[in-house]
């Protein structure tokens, strides 16, 4: 006789999901494993608490950024940062400005309560801004931007303005405030040399 299959993948994937589209306090245990189509006891198996798996839905949403795009050889930092964050922007429009960033919106929402998620949070932040850091050194090195431009500062910016952007897009339900990002970050901020 076989052993029943783990449904911890489908249950992963259903608290993502469930996170991303309604948050943490609005989503409940009882959500996540009605979209993934198990009872609620199989949630117990794989996980001890939703915010046990609100940490695998944070892991998770890192991994869908691409952050590739930003370290790919292939073409010129600035390009590379741009198309990153286009790619992420596309997501926000064909979804109809809701969902957002699952990090800022967890940052937002929880940060304050839970400090397993607040650090976590702040841990992807920090792993973002670093990959930001190294395309603007890189951008810099190719003498692409004043030397002057402190890296460090300005990787903390963007995506704190990328972070602002969402949730004003999400806000108007329009893309104004990202293509205010995008005009201001690569033609005022990061604009070549």
């Amino acid at each position: 006789m076989m052993g029943r299959a783990s449904k911890r993948e489908e249950i992963a994937q259903a608290a993502f999901r469930q996170f991303h589209a309604q948050g943490f306090n609005a989503t409940g245990i009882s959500d996540i494993v009605k979209a993934a189509g198990v009872p609620k006891g199989s949630f117990y198996n794989h996980f001890s608490s939703k915010e046990e798996s609100a940490l695998e839905a944070l892991n998770r949403y890192g991994a869908s950024l691409r952050f590739e795009m930003l370290t790919a050889s292939d073409s010129h930092p600035l390009d590379r940062l741009r198309a990153h964050f286009e790619f992420l922007s596309k997501d926000m429009v064909e979804n109809g400005f809701v969902r957002g960033c699952l990090v800022g919106n967890f940052g937002a929402e929880v940060a304050d309560h839970n400090e397993e998620i607040r650090a976590a949070v702040k841990r992807g932040f920090d792993r973002w801004t670093a990959r930001i850091r190294q395309v603007l050194a890189e951008a810099q090195e190719a003498g692409d931007l004043d030397d002057d431009l402190d890296i460090e500062a300005t990787a903390l910016f963007i995506l704190s303005a990328w972070e602002g952007a969402l949730i004003a897009a999400r806000a108007d339900k329009s893309a104004s405030a990202v293509d205010a990002f995008f005009r201001t970050v690569f033609g005022v901020l990061l604009r070549r040399k």
